[in-house]
């Protein structure tokens, strides 16, 4: 059967979802379907692109999307950073006829033409898809943190000059499960006896957290605590309107849950928030090599399951890294393994693999 690849254009935002869903149910992708307008939100804009491959009777028979940042953290460029695939589907009857190797051909192409070297499947994508969590009775994750290796997905992209970068797997608990641990209050009485407090931060605390930081390597963490802490600041009464957002002033900051000793953050989880779909939401959680070893991060990340269940959270889910011992302290709290992503690249032509440091 004949077909021809196009641009992906708003018309084609339908049947393009129709694919997805059909795919979701089938449990050939672990996407969650999305409703039109987010289709067009996410999917359309700024430095994102689209490809569909349409048959000779008019059937769209797949499509690809991929996207580039348009703001950066420190050090990152638009020269530096890489393209991101979102998404390539290809219905089940148009298969083995290359519309698969076509669309990402499409994509190839473009990136070299916008200037990317290398074009990177990671949850670094500023589309930021959701899935659907394997066994949890529908239960999401607000992000994809890259291809689900036991997808057909990543052997197909193996296949076409994409290699290894990353391993993550994925985590999950529902909270109605969660049981503190009453050795975790001897852990923080020992910290206490060191002068480290743990708890919620609150103004008059430590607030240097570059030291830890620049230890850890993240400009990524480096930059939530600096808007978190920022948005404490700027609810005060009397705070400076030039720390509000978009001249508003905030309702109130979100709970972070740190480390301190003296001025200094040495670990840290949160903010803590609560989407819509009950799962309780956080960035990470860090701590400063310089204070490994005591259980910080122990404290902290149950510290963080009391705050969701508090907060009225029905599950939490993060991923990791496939050999992160903080895997233990996730095990422990009551979370178990349901999902396995790879971070993959391809250089473009011209290009070269992309380095990223990955925690």
């Amino acid at each position: 059967m004949n077909w021809k690849i196009h641009p992906l254009v708003p018309d084609d935002a339908q049947e393009a979802l129709d694919l997805l869903k059909t795919l979701s149910d089938n449990g050939e992708v672990l996407y969650k379907p999305l409703e039109k307008e987010d289709f067009l939100n996410r999917f359309f804009g700024e430095k994102r692109w689209g490809f569909i491959a349409r048959n000779e009777d008019g059937k769209l028979c797949g499509f690809v999307h991929a996207a580039a940042k348009i703001s950066f953290l420190t050090g990152e460029t638009e020269e530096n950073t890489p393209l991101y695939l979102t998404m390539l589907l290809v219905a089940a009857d148009c298969r083995r006829q290359g519309i698969g190797q076509a669309l990402l051909d499409a994509v190839k192409a473009l990136g070299a033409e916008v200037g990317k070297k290398t074009l990177v499947v990671s949850g670094d994508n500023p589309v930021h898809l959701a899935w659907l969590i394997p066994g949890a009775n529908g239960h999401d994750h607000n992000n994809a943190p890259g291809v689900d290796k036991n997808g057909m997905g990543y052997d197909f992209l193996m296949k076409r000059g994409f290699a290894d970068d990353f391993h993550e797997i994925s985590m999950y608990l529902n909270l109605s499960h969660y049981k503190w641990d009453e050795k975790l209050d001897g852990m923080i009485a020992k910290l206490a006896e060191e002068g480290i407090r743990v708890g919620r931060w609150e103004l008059g605390l430590g607030e240097d957290y570059n030291g830890m930081c620049d230890r850890v390597g993240s400009e990524y963490w480096r930059n939530v605590l600096k808007c978190e802490i920022a948005a404490w600041h700027a609810g005060q009464p009397n705070a400076d309107p030039e720390l509000w957002v978009d001249g508003v002033k905030p309702a109130g900051p979100r709970p972070l849950l740190t480390a301190t000793k003296g001025n200094a953050i040495v670990g840290f989880t949160g903010p803590v928030d609560l989407q819509k779909s009950g799962r309780g939401w956080f960035t990470g959680i860090c701590t400063d090599p310089d204070f490994g070893g005591r259980g910080i991060a122990s404290v902290l990340f149950n510290m963080l399951m009391c705050e969701f269940v508090d907060e009225g959270a029905q599950f939490c889910s993060l991923f990791t890294g496939l050999d992160n011992h903080a895997q233990k302290i996730y095990r422990r709290a009551g979370l178990d393994v349901v999902a396995h992503f790879a971070v993959i690249s391809c250089p473009l032509d011209g290009g070269e693999r992309y380095e990223k440091r990955y925690f």
